[in-house]
This record gives C-alpha cells, structure tokens and sequence, in this order.
C-alpha cells in the first residue's frame, strides 16, 4: 500500500522535506504504526515522530485523525505542530 506523507511547519525544516509517497511495509494499518516506523528513521525522524512528542497532529485526507485511524492506499497523510493565533 502506497501513501502520501507531507510536512508542515518546523517539521518541514527538521526533517528537511515536504514529503513523500511510501510504500508502507506489512503490520503498518494505522496512523499510530505509522508514526511509530518513521521514529526508527534516525535521530530527527525520532524526535519528531517519537512518543515523547505530544504536540504532533495529523490529519487523514484533510481531516484530522486519532493514533488509531486506519490507513488505504493512496492516502494522504499530513503531520503539522499545534498552531496558535492571538
């Protein structure tokens, strides 16, 4: 199954990309699994998509998702910090 990942704000800059499409391997089926197999990319990729980052959202197909939303082909996945307006 093949998805959609896009970056926004400082996670664009701490990853350094936008996005990507990717072939998910076998047993990732959710947003949780999801974020859990990008954290084993190295050091940054962990930081950002680790435990320890509470303050990650993410949305599926334009809505935003729960850990345990369950991901199809051709998805797309985005992953932004909390935004704050005054």
């Amino acid at each position: 199954m093949t998805i959609k990942l896009l970056f926004f704000g400082c996670y664009q800059d701490d990853l350094e990309s936008s996005g990507e499409q990717l072939a998910l391997p076998a047993g990732v089926a959710t947003l949780a699994d999801l974020r859990q197999q990008l954290a084993t990319r190295g050091e940054r990729w962990g930081e950002v998509f680790g435990e320890q980052n509470s303050r990650l959202l993410a949305a599926v197909n334009q809505q935003m998702a729960t850990p345990d939303c369950p991901l199809a082909e051709g998805d797309e996945v985005a992953f932004f910090p909390p935004v704050t307006g005054g």
